[in-house]
């Protein structure tokens, strides 16, 4: 039974303890304490902490990391990511089964321990399970002007536990997603929303407030996104724009709760996070890659102020530079000075579990969770250990709590 001691332990569901200890058996945490852990492995100026939880990511896009230029028009990135992906319809074409195991590892190895995936192809779940990633697999639909929603929505069903069923193992989890307001109908978001209801741990995630060209579709039915439904060949010559905010259209079609993830919310104001924390909704922000694809910076402040839940995701490499979660806290930071630290850092592990259906087994450092754990070098004079993690850690300072360390 390994005993872990380092300068700081930090449970995230408690305070950090200084000069602490963390003993494991059969991978589960069996204990956590404070002085003198005889017979334990002494990780010295480290920093021992929860595996990350990156709650929104799109590991089927990794194959295009660095081929989706920075734009300062969200709908025009959007045309270059969709004719990218036009290039290769096959989803278990090897370039992109490699780039997406890739990814997986590169994330485990900048301490993450579990995802929120999002597929339009389930060709991920194998890949997560062989490489022993814990995750809650979103397989997301779109459909602004289908026939028959339902039997869409049934179909899909099926195909996501035909995949949770070949995953075999109850770390790796699939549900139903929707994409976007400006991508499917009210009659899809809602039986997406009744699918999901009928599972038995409940989650899902739709993107949400990320760019102004969503709110002024929604609020007038004008706009690129009308442009670009028309191009496709995909409108609905009878859908009228609800003239309301993103989060209160969806809310009104009874889609948000404490099961949804809403990804991005840049253009939530004070009215929509009010609601947000009413209804108990988490806000997924992925800080950098909004800045690449042209929207701008989350009001992540505001976030906290309103008391909504936040958790974080890194969205896809083609959005960008990698899939390290420091990364996104560093950013999270520097847009959110007065966030503490020690917020910033539960957003990023508990929080995150919490959103992903996960929160009994991921997360915090408690007696009885899975091991999940990863040490952190804290370099001599950074004795605020909670906002040196925030300020960015790269990979080579993160260590594994497992057999290969002992």
């Amino acid at each position: 039974m390994p005993i872990y001691r380092a300068d700081w332990v930090l449970p995230i569901s408690d305070d950090p303890v200084r000069s602490g200890w963390v003993t494991i058996d059969d991978n589960r945490i069996a204990g956590v304490g404070a002085g003198d852990a005889p017979g334990a492995v002494d990780l010295g100026r480290a920093a021992i902490l929860p595996a990350l939880v990156n709650v929104h990511t799109h590991l089927e896009l990794s194959y295009l990391r660095g081929r989706v230029p920075a734009g300062s028009s969200f709908v025009e990135w959007v045309r270059t990511l969709m004719a990218l992906r036009r290039q290769h319809p096959d989803p278990s074409a090897p370039e992109i089964v490699a780039a997406a195991r890739n990814a997986i590892a590169a994330a485990r190895e900048s301490g993450t321990g579990l995802v929120g995936d999002v597929s339009n192809t389930l060709v991920t779940v194998p890949l997560l399970r062989e490489a022993g990633m814990a995750a809650q697999v979103f397989y997301e639909l779109l459909g602004f002007n289908v026939a028959d929603p339902a039997a869409r929505v049934g179909e899909a069903s099926a195909a996501a536990g035909a995949a949770a069923a070949g995953a075999a193992t109850r770390h790796v989890r699939v549900s139903l997603a929707a994409h976007a307001p400006y991508s499917v109908s009210p009659e899809m978001f809602r039986a997406i929303r009744a699918a999901v209801d009928a599972q038995p741990e409940p989650v899902t995630a739709v993107h949400l407030g990320e760019s102004a060209d969503e709110v002024e579709f929604l609020r007038q039915g004008t706009g690129s996104f009308r442009t670009l439904l028309e191009e496709l060949g995909v409108w609905a010559p009878g859908w009228e724009p609800p003239g309301v905010s993103p989060v209160t259209y969806l809310s009104d079609l009874a889609f948000l709760d404490r099961c949804s993830l809403v990804v991005h919310g840049v253009q939530f104001d004070g009215n929509d996070l009010s609601r947000l924390a009413a209804l108990g909704v988490t806000v997924a922000s992925c800080p950098r890659s909004n800045v690449h694809v042209g929207v701008g910076s989350p009001p992540l402040e505001a976030f906290y102020a309103m008391n909504v839940n936040v958790a974080f995701g890194t969205d896809s490499l083609a959005s960008v530079a990698d899939l390290n979660l420091f990364s996104e806290l560093k950013e999270a930071r520097r847009i959110a000075p007065r966030v503490p630290a020690r917020r910033l850092l539960e957003s990023a592990t508990l929080a995150g579990a919490r959103a992903l259906g996960f929160e009994a087994e991921f997360g915090s450092i408690e007696t009885g969770k899975h091991a999940a754990l990863i040490a952190v070098r804290v370099p001599d004079g950074a004795d605020d250990v909670e906002e040196y993690l925030v300020g960015g850690v790269e990979p080579d300072a993160v260590l594994w709590l497992d057999e290969k360390t002992r």
